[in-house]
């Protein structure tokens, strides 16, 4: 995590910025996701599909405490889950959208996930810790913090491959803000697409 941490990639403004960012969570996921079930042979009765890989996208509308801003953004995630419910997810949100004084923030998250299902539909509840990066008013300074994240969602199983991220909630917490602690909420919704 170090080394993508001292990318060069995080710490320039543009399209190379979002784009070497998306990338290293799709490697980071893909190098950490466990094998799938080898289908050799038929599968017991009652045993479940073994583990999943997605990736999605999705825009979100987000309350920032600072100003009291409504702003919009955009997202990418990326998520792992087993036959026993259990998984982690990676995300990276770019608050983009709606900018007043140039304020402007980027999030980058991992963590631990857990999911049900019912029928075609997914809820899903999940904690992530991770980095922010904000950009102050008029561009006078920037700021990286730690930031935690709780959330909650449902997914819908639209086709074999492809879910509707029907929505997806998020607190975040800012604990070492430069002027105390930040807090955001946002709602989002989009769609993922099963790799295997």
């Amino acid at each position: 995590m170090k080394f993508l941490l001292n990318l060069r990639c995080w710490q320039q403004p543009g399209s190379g910025f979002r784009a070497g960012a998306v990338l290293a969570l799709m490697v980071s996921a893909i190098l950490l996701a466990p094998a799938g079930k080898t289908r050799a042979q038929v599968a017991a009765p009652g045993y479940r599909q073994g583990a999943k890989l997605s990736a999605g996208g999705s825009g979100f509308g987000e309350y920032l405490q600072y100003g009291q801003r409504d702003m919009v953004g955009y997202s990418a995630f990326v998520d792992g889950d087993t036959k026993r419910q259990i998984g982690f997810e990676a995300e990276g949100r770019w608050l983009e959208y709606f900018q007043t004084a140039n304020v402007h923030v980027e999030t980058y998250s991992v963590g631990g996930r857990y999911h049900l299902d019912f029928g075609r539909f997914q809820p899903y509840a999940k904690g992530l810790v991770g980095f922010g990066n904000f950009n102050f008013p008029y561009n006078y300074a920037t700021g990286r913090y730690l930031v935690v994240t709780a959330g909650a969602g449902a997914d819908f199983h639209w086709t074999h491959r492809i879910y509707v991220r029907v929505a997806d909630f998020e607190y975040q917490d800012w604990p070492q803000f430069t002027y105390g602690n930040l807090n955001t909420l946002s709602v989002s919704a989009g769609l993922k697409v099963k790799i295997f």
